[in-house]
């Protein structure tokens, strides 16, 4: 009768198997969902081609009192502003859409990190596009050669951040609330368009610059804004970003994720 001898199993380096990964990891795994996609790239990529060509047909056109550095970033800002917003839904939804989101909080199942790691890799993206767009308006100032002014260009390319930071983290809590790419984006620009209609009724039009995006973040990017200005911003984004970001957060980390 023969005796069955046991080996002992093959050593392994196991050190940092359960270690959970840290903040950077996930933000820089979360800027790849957005950038390594199809549509997350060539988003970016109609971001800039569009920023350079509004930038060429601003300073073609006009007369040269147009031309200072303000009034450029104002325009070269616009395409930023309505597709941020976009990649910033898709960020999210593209967990349910594509049926990722079970093997993303598998492997991180404290949902909430997932969640904050989204939120600064779009505010990453959002600045990282806004110093791409503030070069090209810089860029197309100094090579039209118009002699316009360059003050408060950075208050200006600061107050721009809150401006683009602030669109995308709104994209961001619409996706988050109703996680469908589709009804989210409707719902991103008709919302606030039906406000702004209802804003032009007498009896709202008090109240339209604290509750309206557009009237309350539309400033941030061509002038230099006073105290009450700052209380507009900051009631519309309470409005559009943050409610619909509480909400959001409180359905993801309760919702059942199916495979």
């Amino acid at each position: 009768m023969s005796t069955t001898t046991l080996t002992p199993p093959l050593s392994s380096d196991v050190a940092g198997v359960h270690r959970r990964p840290g903040l950077g990891r996930l933000v820089a795994v979360e800027l790849r969902k957005v950038l390594d996609t199809r549509a997350g790239f060539w988003l970016q990529v109609a971001t800039v081609a569009l920023t350079v060509l509004v930038v060429i047909v601003r300073l073609a056109a006009g007369d040269a009192a147009d031309h200072d550095f303000a009034s450029v970033l104002d325009a070269g800002l616009k395409p930023a502003a309505v597709l941020l917003p976009i990649a910033g839904i898709l960020l999210v939804t593209s967990e349910w859409s594509q049926r990722t989101g079970m093997i993303t909080f598998a492997l991180v199942p404290v949902r909430s990190r997932v969640l904050g790691a989204k939120l600064v890799a779009s505010l990453v993206l959002a600045l990282a596009t806004l110093a791409v767009s503030a070069a090209i308006v810089a860029a197309g100032v100094l090579v039209a050669g118009s002699g316009a002014p360059w003050s408060d260009a950075g208050t200006l390319v600061a107050q721009s951040s809150v401006y683009l930071g602030g669109g995308m983290l709104t994209g961001v809590a619409f996706g988050m609330l109703l996680l469908a790419s589709a009804p989210a984006i409707v719902a991103l620009f008709a919302l606030p368009i039906g406000f702004t209609a209802l804003a032009t009724l007498p009896f709202l039009a008090g109240s339209a610059p604290w509750l309206d995006t557009r009237l309350a973040l539309d400033p941030l990017s061509h002038e230099a804004l006073r105290a009450t200005q700052w209380a507009h911003v900051a009631t519309a984004l309470a409005l559009w970003m943050l409610l619909p970001l509480a909400l959001g957060l409180w359905r993801i980390t309760r919702r059942e994720v199916a495979a």
